[in-house]
Protein backbone atom coordinates (compact mmCIF):
# COMPACT_ATOMS: atom_id res chain seq x y z
CA UNK A 1 0.00 0.00 0.00
CA UNK A 2 1.49 3.44 -0.69
CA UNK A 3 1.77 6.29 1.37
CA UNK A 4 -0.40 8.53 -1.06
CA UNK A 5 -3.00 5.72 -0.70
CA UNK A 6 -3.97 7.21 2.33
CA UNK A 7 -6.24 4.56 3.11
CA UNK A 8 -6.20 4.50 7.49
CA UNK A 9 -7.89 8.26 8.13
CA UNK A 10 -10.28 9.73 5.76
CA UNK A 11 -9.29 12.96 4.45
CA UNK A 12 -12.42 14.47 6.16
CA UNK A 13 -10.56 13.62 9.74
CA UNK A 14 -7.62 15.07 8.79
CA UNK A 15 -9.17 18.39 7.91
CA UNK A 16 -11.31 18.42 11.27
CA UNK A 17 -7.81 18.13 13.11
CA UNK A 18 -6.63 20.80 11.16
CA UNK A 19 -9.22 22.77 12.21
CA UNK A 20 -9.29 21.83 15.86
CA UNK A 21 -5.06 22.95 15.64
CA UNK A 22 -5.85 26.01 13.60
CA UNK A 23 -8.83 27.08 16.43
CA UNK A 24 -6.26 26.89 19.28
CA UNK A 25 -3.64 28.63 17.44
CA UNK A 26 -5.88 31.39 16.60
CA UNK A 27 -6.72 31.53 20.99
CA UNK A 28 -3.25 31.40 21.80
CA UNK A 29 -2.66 34.11 19.25
CA UNK A 30 -5.00 36.24 20.39
CA UNK A 31 -3.96 35.77 24.47
CA UNK A 32 -0.44 35.58 24.63
CA UNK A 33 1.58 39.18 24.35
CA UNK A 34 2.87 41.62 26.02
CA UNK A 35 -0.35 42.61 27.47
CA UNK A 36 -1.95 40.71 29.87
CA UNK A 37 -4.76 38.71 28.31
CA UNK A 38 -7.12 35.77 29.17
CA UNK A 39 -9.46 33.68 27.14
CA UNK A 40 -12.07 35.36 28.67
CA UNK A 41 -11.33 38.31 27.13
CA UNK A 42 -10.98 36.97 23.88
CA UNK A 43 -14.46 35.25 23.87
CA UNK A 44 -15.80 38.91 25.10
CA UNK A 45 -14.04 40.64 22.60
CA UNK A 46 -15.66 38.29 19.99
CA UNK A 47 -19.08 37.78 21.16
CA UNK A 48 -20.31 40.63 23.28
CA UNK A 49 -20.26 44.99 23.42
CA UNK A 50 -17.47 44.74 26.29
CA UNK A 51 -15.88 47.65 26.50
CA UNK A 52 -12.17 47.88 28.44
CA UNK A 53 -8.67 48.23 27.68
CA UNK A 54 -8.02 44.80 27.42
CA UNK A 55 -10.77 44.38 25.04
CA UNK A 56 -10.03 47.14 22.93
CA UNK A 57 -6.18 45.65 22.83
CA UNK A 58 -7.64 42.60 21.78
CA UNK A 59 -10.16 44.24 19.05
CA UNK A 60 -7.88 46.92 17.43
CA UNK A 61 -4.52 45.61 17.66
CA UNK A 62 -4.41 41.55 17.84
CA UNK A 63 -7.77 40.74 15.83
CA UNK A 64 -6.67 42.71 12.85
CA UNK A 65 -2.92 40.91 12.76
CA UNK A 66 -3.53 37.86 13.37
CA UNK A 67 -6.70 37.75 10.61
CA UNK A 68 -3.95 39.11 8.42
CA UNK A 69 -1.78 36.55 9.68
CA UNK A 70 -4.37 33.47 8.63
CA UNK A 71 -5.01 34.82 4.92
CA UNK A 72 -1.49 35.45 4.39
CA UNK A 73 -0.24 32.06 5.03
CA UNK A 74 -2.82 30.77 3.20
CA UNK A 75 -2.44 32.89 0.51
CA UNK A 76 1.52 31.71 0.41
CA UNK A 77 0.79 28.41 0.85
CA UNK A 78 -1.62 27.81 -2.03
CA UNK A 79 0.97 29.93 -3.85
CA UNK A 80 3.41 27.48 -2.94
CA UNK A 81 1.44 24.55 -3.71
CA UNK A 82 0.31 25.52 -7.25
CA UNK A 83 3.66 26.87 -8.53
CA UNK A 84 5.19 23.28 -7.02
CA UNK A 85 2.21 21.59 -8.80
CA UNK A 86 2.12 23.82 -12.04
CA UNK A 87 5.84 23.82 -12.58
CA UNK A 88 6.57 19.90 -11.24
CA UNK A 89 9.30 21.94 -9.29
CA UNK A 90 9.65 21.08 -5.53
CA UNK A 91 11.72 24.00 -4.80
CA UNK A 92 8.72 26.40 -5.65
CA UNK A 93 7.75 29.22 -3.92
CA UNK A 94 6.94 32.81 -4.39
CA UNK A 95 9.13 34.03 -2.35
CA UNK A 96 11.91 32.12 -4.35
CA UNK A 97 10.56 32.89 -7.36
CA UNK A 98 10.61 36.60 -7.80
CA UNK A 99 7.48 36.89 -7.33
CA UNK A 100 7.65 38.80 -3.32
CA UNK A 101 10.52 40.41 -4.75
CA UNK A 102 8.75 41.84 -7.69
CA UNK A 103 6.02 43.35 -5.83
CA UNK A 104 8.49 45.26 -3.03
CA UNK A 105 10.44 46.68 -6.19
CA UNK A 106 6.64 47.98 -7.66
CA UNK A 107 5.77 48.86 -4.28
CA UNK A 108 9.08 51.19 -3.65
CA UNK A 109 8.54 52.73 -6.92
CA UNK A 110 4.96 53.55 -6.50
CA UNK A 111 5.77 55.12 -3.11
CA UNK A 112 8.24 57.57 -5.44
CA UNK A 113 6.31 58.20 -8.41
CA UNK A 114 2.64 58.49 -6.82
CA UNK A 115 3.10 59.16 -3.30
CA UNK A 116 -0.41 59.75 -2.69
CA UNK A 117 -1.51 56.30 -4.02
CA UNK A 118 -4.21 54.81 -1.81
CA UNK A 119 -4.16 51.10 -0.71
CA UNK A 120 -5.41 49.83 -3.43
CA UNK A 121 -3.18 52.08 -5.86
CA UNK A 122 -0.32 50.09 -4.00
CA UNK A 123 -2.25 46.68 -4.37
CA UNK A 124 -2.72 46.79 -8.09
CA UNK A 125 1.16 47.67 -8.59
CA UNK A 126 2.00 44.45 -6.27
CA UNK A 127 0.17 42.94 -8.82
CA UNK A 128 2.01 44.38 -11.46
CA UNK A 129 5.25 44.14 -9.96
CA UNK A 130 4.58 40.06 -8.66
CA UNK A 131 3.71 39.25 -12.15
CA UNK A 132 6.86 40.80 -13.46
CA UNK A 133 9.28 39.10 -11.18
CA UNK A 134 8.10 35.73 -12.25
CA UNK A 135 7.95 36.65 -15.50
CA UNK A 136 12.21 37.39 -15.67
CA UNK A 137 12.18 34.20 -13.48
CA UNK A 138 10.38 32.01 -15.95
CA UNK A 139 11.89 33.58 -18.73
CA UNK A 140 15.55 33.52 -17.82
CA UNK A 141 14.43 29.49 -16.93
CA UNK A 142 13.15 29.37 -20.81
CA UNK A 143 16.25 30.78 -22.44
CA UNK A 144 18.18 27.57 -22.60
CA UNK A 145 16.71 23.99 -23.51
CA UNK A 146 15.29 22.03 -20.88
CA UNK A 147 15.35 25.18 -18.56
CA UNK A 148 12.87 24.49 -16.46
CA UNK A 149 15.16 22.27 -14.02
CA UNK A 150 14.42 22.81 -10.58
CA UNK A 151 17.80 24.01 -10.21
CA UNK A 152 18.08 25.96 -12.81
CA UNK A 153 14.69 28.30 -12.09
CA UNK A 154 15.50 28.72 -8.04
CA UNK A 155 18.94 29.90 -9.41
CA UNK A 156 17.12 32.21 -11.94
CA UNK A 157 15.11 33.25 -8.80
CA UNK A 158 17.66 34.09 -6.36
CA UNK A 159 19.56 36.22 -9.08
CA UNK A 160 15.78 38.25 -10.42
CA UNK A 161 14.88 38.24 -6.40
CA UNK A 162 18.63 39.98 -5.09
CA UNK A 163 18.39 42.36 -8.37
CA UNK A 164 14.71 43.41 -7.19
CA UNK A 165 15.06 43.61 -3.93
CA UNK A 166 18.55 46.33 -4.60
CA UNK A 167 16.69 47.97 -7.16
CA UNK A 168 13.56 48.53 -3.79
CA UNK A 169 16.67 49.67 -1.27
CA UNK A 170 18.33 51.85 -4.42
CA UNK A 171 15.10 53.03 -4.79
CA UNK A 172 14.49 53.98 -0.80
CA UNK A 173 18.15 54.85 -0.41
CA UNK A 174 18.26 57.74 -3.08
CA UNK A 175 15.00 59.11 -2.59
CA UNK A 176 14.78 58.99 0.90
CA UNK A 177 12.32 56.75 2.13
CA UNK A 178 14.38 53.89 3.27
CA UNK A 179 12.36 54.14 6.48
CA UNK A 180 8.80 53.82 4.70
CA UNK A 181 10.35 51.19 2.21
CA UNK A 182 12.17 48.98 4.85
CA UNK A 183 8.45 49.10 6.60
CA UNK A 184 6.68 47.31 4.25
CA UNK A 185 9.31 45.21 3.44
CA UNK A 186 10.66 43.97 6.89
CA UNK A 187 8.30 41.04 6.77
CA UNK A 188 5.53 41.86 9.44
CA UNK A 189 2.32 42.31 10.36
CA UNK A 190 2.87 44.48 13.24
CA UNK A 191 0.20 47.54 12.99
CA UNK A 192 -2.21 46.08 10.53
CA UNK A 193 -5.40 48.03 10.22
CA UNK A 194 -9.20 46.53 9.78
CA UNK A 195 -9.15 49.28 6.91
CA UNK A 196 -6.41 47.34 5.08
CA UNK A 197 -8.36 44.03 5.60
CA UNK A 198 -11.60 45.35 3.92
CA UNK A 199 -9.28 45.59 0.92
CA UNK A 200 -7.07 42.91 0.91
CA UNK A 201 -8.82 39.92 2.46
CA UNK A 202 -11.68 39.85 -0.22
CA UNK A 203 -8.73 39.51 -3.13
CA UNK A 204 -7.48 36.33 -1.27
CA UNK A 205 -10.66 35.04 -0.26
CA UNK A 206 -11.73 34.72 -4.25
CA UNK A 207 -8.49 33.97 -5.51
CA UNK A 208 -8.38 31.29 -3.00
CA UNK A 209 -11.98 29.75 -3.58
CA UNK A 210 -11.11 29.83 -7.84
CA UNK A 211 -8.09 27.76 -7.06
CA UNK A 212 -10.11 25.39 -5.11
CA UNK A 213 -12.62 24.86 -8.05
CA UNK A 214 -9.15 24.16 -10.39
CA UNK A 215 -7.58 21.79 -8.18
CA UNK A 216 -8.88 18.44 -10.07
CA UNK A 217 -6.97 20.27 -13.17
CA UNK A 218 -3.93 20.87 -11.32
CA UNK A 219 -3.62 17.45 -10.17
CA UNK A 220 -3.67 16.46 -13.59
CA UNK A 221 -1.59 19.14 -14.58
CA UNK A 222 0.91 17.85 -12.18
CA UNK A 223 1.35 14.79 -13.19
CA UNK A 224 2.65 14.93 -17.02
CA UNK A 225 2.16 17.74 -19.60
CA UNK A 226 1.18 14.99 -22.29
CA UNK A 227 -1.53 13.45 -19.99
CA UNK A 228 -3.14 16.50 -18.88
CA UNK A 229 -3.18 17.32 -23.04
CA UNK A 230 -4.53 13.21 -23.61
CA UNK A 231 -7.11 14.10 -21.01
CA UNK A 232 -7.99 16.96 -22.85
CA UNK A 233 -7.02 19.53 -21.19
CA UNK A 234 -6.28 23.58 -22.17
CA UNK A 235 -3.19 23.17 -20.20
CA UNK A 236 -1.85 26.83 -21.80
CA UNK A 237 -5.09 28.44 -20.61
CA UNK A 238 -5.40 26.58 -17.13
CA UNK A 239 -1.46 27.90 -16.39
CA UNK A 240 -2.73 31.14 -17.23
CA UNK A 241 -5.19 31.05 -14.74
CA UNK A 242 -2.90 29.15 -12.34
CA UNK A 243 -0.01 31.58 -12.51
CA UNK A 244 -2.86 35.30 -12.62
CA UNK A 245 -4.46 33.54 -9.52
CA UNK A 246 -0.91 33.25 -7.82
CA UNK A 247 0.23 36.54 -8.98
CA UNK A 248 -2.95 37.81 -7.23
CA UNK A 249 -2.29 35.60 -4.13
CA UNK A 250 1.18 36.82 -3.38
CA UNK A 251 0.94 40.40 -4.72
CA UNK A 252 -1.89 40.57 -1.81
CA UNK A 253 0.01 39.06 0.80
CA UNK A 254 3.31 41.18 -0.37
CA UNK A 255 0.79 44.50 -0.03
CA UNK A 256 -0.15 43.42 2.99
CA UNK A 257 2.73 42.15 5.20
CA UNK A 258 5.98 42.75 2.73
CA UNK A 259 8.24 39.64 1.76
CA UNK A 260 7.55 36.48 3.56
CA UNK A 261 9.49 33.37 2.08
CA UNK A 262 9.75 29.79 2.85
CA UNK A 263 5.96 29.56 3.66
CA UNK A 264 4.78 28.39 0.43
CA UNK A 265 8.14 25.92 -0.14
CA UNK A 266 7.80 24.33 3.47
CA UNK A 267 3.94 24.31 3.63
CA UNK A 268 3.01 22.24 1.16
CA UNK A 269 5.87 19.48 1.51
CA UNK A 270 4.40 18.95 5.28
CA UNK A 271 0.66 18.86 3.57
CA UNK A 272 1.41 16.02 1.25
CA UNK A 273 3.26 14.20 3.78
CA UNK A 274 -0.54 14.01 5.39
CA UNK A 275 -2.94 13.57 2.62
CA UNK A 276 -0.79 12.29 -0.52
CA UNK A 277 -0.74 13.85 -3.91
CA UNK A 278 -4.20 15.11 -4.72
CA UNK A 279 -4.57 18.54 -5.39
CA UNK A 280 -8.95 18.37 -4.17
CA UNK A 281 -6.96 17.52 -1.05
CA UNK A 282 -3.89 19.57 -0.85
CA UNK A 283 -5.30 22.99 -1.28
CA UNK A 284 -8.21 23.29 1.02
CA UNK A 285 -5.46 21.70 3.76
CA UNK A 286 -2.45 24.02 2.84
CA UNK A 287 -4.74 27.20 3.48
CA UNK A 288 -5.23 25.67 7.02
CA UNK A 289 -1.44 24.73 7.78
CA UNK A 290 -0.43 27.84 6.25
CA UNK A 291 -2.91 30.26 8.38
CA UNK A 292 -2.04 27.79 11.53
CA UNK A 293 1.74 28.30 10.80
CA UNK A 294 1.76 32.11 10.54
CA UNK A 295 -0.41 32.20 13.69
CA UNK A 296 2.34 30.37 15.26
CA UNK A 297 5.28 32.88 13.72
CA UNK A 298 3.43 35.68 15.17
CA UNK A 299 2.90 34.54 18.49
CA UNK A 300 6.39 33.27 18.67
CA UNK A 301 7.19 36.97 17.21
CA UNK A 302 5.45 38.87 20.25
CA UNK A 303 6.40 36.24 22.85
CA UNK A 304 9.89 35.49 22.73
CA UNK A 305 11.30 38.78 23.73
CA UNK A 306 8.08 40.26 24.85
CA UNK A 307 7.46 43.37 25.31
CA UNK A 308 9.46 43.47 22.05
CA UNK A 309 8.53 42.57 18.98
CA UNK A 310 11.05 39.68 16.62
CA UNK A 311 10.41 39.94 13.23
CA UNK A 312 8.53 37.17 11.87
CA UNK A 313 10.15 36.69 8.66
CA UNK A 314 13.22 36.25 10.62
CA UNK A 315 11.65 33.26 12.71
CA UNK A 316 9.80 31.74 9.27
CA UNK A 317 13.44 32.07 7.72
CA UNK A 318 14.78 30.17 11.18
CA UNK A 319 12.46 27.38 10.14
CA UNK A 320 12.13 27.43 6.55
CA UNK A 321 16.17 27.31 5.34
CA UNK A 322 17.13 24.21 6.98
CA UNK A 323 13.98 22.84 5.29
CA UNK A 324 14.92 24.20 1.82
CA UNK A 325 18.39 22.81 2.43
CA UNK A 326 16.61 19.23 3.16
CA UNK A 327 14.45 19.50 0.24
CA UNK A 328 17.89 20.36 -2.05
CA UNK A 329 19.34 17.41 -0.47
CA UNK A 330 16.77 15.03 -1.18
CA UNK A 331 16.96 16.33 -4.60
CA UNK A 332 12.82 16.48 -4.83
CA UNK A 333 12.36 13.08 -4.43
CA UNK A 334 9.76 13.41 -1.43
CA UNK A 335 7.69 15.55 -3.91
CA UNK A 336 8.14 12.86 -6.62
Amino acid sequence: MTKDAQPFIPFIYKLLAGFVIFAGMFVAACVFGAADVTVRDVWLALTSNASGEKISIIREIRLPREIAAIFVGAALSISGAIMQGMTRNPLADPGLLGLTAGANAALALTLVLIPSANYIGILFACFIGAAVGAGLVFGIGAMKKGGFSPIRIVLAGAAVSAFLFAIAEGVGIYFKISKDVSMWTAGGIIGTSWNQLQVIVPVISIGILITLFLSKQLTILSLNEEVAVGLGQNTTQIKTILFILVTLLAGASVALVGNMAFIGLMVPHIVRAIVGTDYRYILPMSALTGASFMLLADTLGRTINAPYETPVAAIIAVMGLPFFLFIVHKGGKAFS
